[in-house]
């Protein structure tokens, strides 16, 4: 059990490691990144939403039959949460696009706090379990953390307010989510995780969907479409890779 829970802790570091790295990247090319941000942005929309319907919510729905529920939860809370923002935050600010960069950071935080809960609970069934698990998901860490940052960025936070978010959101919330998780994780049953699962699908899709795709449909480049597809490429990759 010990082992197990080293082998988790380092698997769930790995992929924050790995979200930093995309962070650190983008950082120091900073300029090129604002130029070819909405190239970022296609393939963010193209990833979240493609593997929210070819892998999270067919693996909820499997392991909880109320998961349509919870999927329109996740959707809708983040609808609330960004008429919140828009209301009680950008209202008082001189950048009324913070809304644009929180909300993001908000899904994707939370998405990645269970791939903690996942990555606890499938190398405690196997260690080859974990593996498999782990090589879909560290498969997207390094642009969700590019993502992160420059949507940061381009909502009007500074740099270095914007490095710092992202680290906390898309970054440290993957071990964290292990840690808090791997005490109780006898307790987590399937339906519940299939719960948690829909719920983040939910926020994915409202993430790509209602604020991702809007952006991309606005700023019309030449390789867009791309992005877009390539997008759709990797998001098919983690779905055979845990198939």
């Amino acid at each position: 059990m010990q082992n197990t829970f080293w082998t988790a802790l380092g698997a769930s570091s790995l992929a924050a490691l790995v979200t930093c790295a995309g962070i650190y990247v983008i950082r120091h090319f900073e300029r090129w990144g604002r130029e070819n941000s909405i190239y970022f942005i296609c393939f963010a929309a193209a990833v979240l939403i493609s593997v929210s319907f070819l892998h999270i919510i067919p693996k909820a729905l499997s392991m909880n039959a109320n998961a349509q529920i919870f999927l329109f939860v996740g959707y809708f809370s983040l609808h609330l949460f960004n008429r919140f923002i828009n209301a009680f935050v950008c209202d008082k600010s001189s950048d009324e696009q913070y809304g644009i960069g929180l909300v993001p950071m908000i899904g994707i935080g939370f998405h990645s706090f269970i791939d903690g809960f996942i990555y606890s609970i499938t190398f405690t069934v196997s260690v080859l379990t974990g593996l498999l698990a782990a090589t879909g998901m560290v498969l997207h860490e390094f642009p969700e953390g590019i993502i992160t940052y420059l949507l940061l960025l381009r909502a009007g936070f500074t740099e270095r307010m914007s490095f710092f978010l992202a680290l906390a959101a898309a970054a440290l919330t993957t071990p964290v989510g292990m840690l808090v998780s791997y005490p109780f994780i006898s307790r987590i049953d399937k339906p519940l995780l299939g719960a948690l699962l829909s719920f983040s699908a939910g926020a994915l899709l409202y993430v790509g969907a209602t604020h991702l795709l809007p952006q991309a449909e606005r700023e019309h480049k030449k390789y867009s479409l791309v992005a877009l597809s390539a997008g759709i490429l990797v998001a098919f990759i983690i779905f055979l890779s845990k198939a």
